[in-house]
């Protein structure tokens, strides 16, 4: 898929940045651009999996994957335009780089009783994790939070 390619080769179309945005917007409360670009990470990685949909506007709009009308609601906020900004990065290939190859997140102050959770990072509000058979979950709980790393 083309959203590996360098910046400067890839220009996404309006609709994947603003089903990119979207989810960065409402998933990630703004609070940092590393959360916006894990968040990012994680939609990219789902389009790359066979497991859902190939498209970010197909990932983004899966039934209860997301924030709740994260497709209908507005996006009220002086942050929207740098929400757009890193969307548009995140898709011409950037990537949170201790996001690896994680496809699922949660608020970090949200405490799940699962043992297949293996945590990569703590940023922008949500823990992200893989889910991985339990002998191979190393970091079974949230990590402590970690924030500019994608500063650009």
């Amino acid at each position: 898929m083309a959203a590996c390619a360098s910046p400067s080769s890839f220009a996404p179309r309006s609709g994947e940045v603003d089903c990119m945005a979207r989810a960065m917007y409402f998933e990630s409360f703004r609070s940092s651009r590393d959360g916006l670009v894990a968040v990012g990470s994680v939609v990219m990685n789902r389009v790359e999996s066979p497991a859902y949909p190939n498209t970010v506007c197909g990932v983004v709009s899966q039934k209860n994957q997301f924030a709740p009308g994260v497709m209908t609601r507005p996006m009220q906020s002086q942050s929207a335009p740098m929400v757009r900004a890193t969307a548009q990065s995140v898709l011409g290939g950037e990537r949170h780089p201790h996001v690896g190859n994680a496809q699922f997140f949660h608020a970090a102050t949200y405490r799940a009783g699962f043992n297949n959770m293996h945590y990569v990072v703590t940023t922008g509000g949500n823990a992200f994790y893989e889910r991985r058979r339990p002998e191979q979950v190393t970091n079974p709980t949230p990590l402590p939070p970690v924030e500019g790393i994608t500063g650009r």
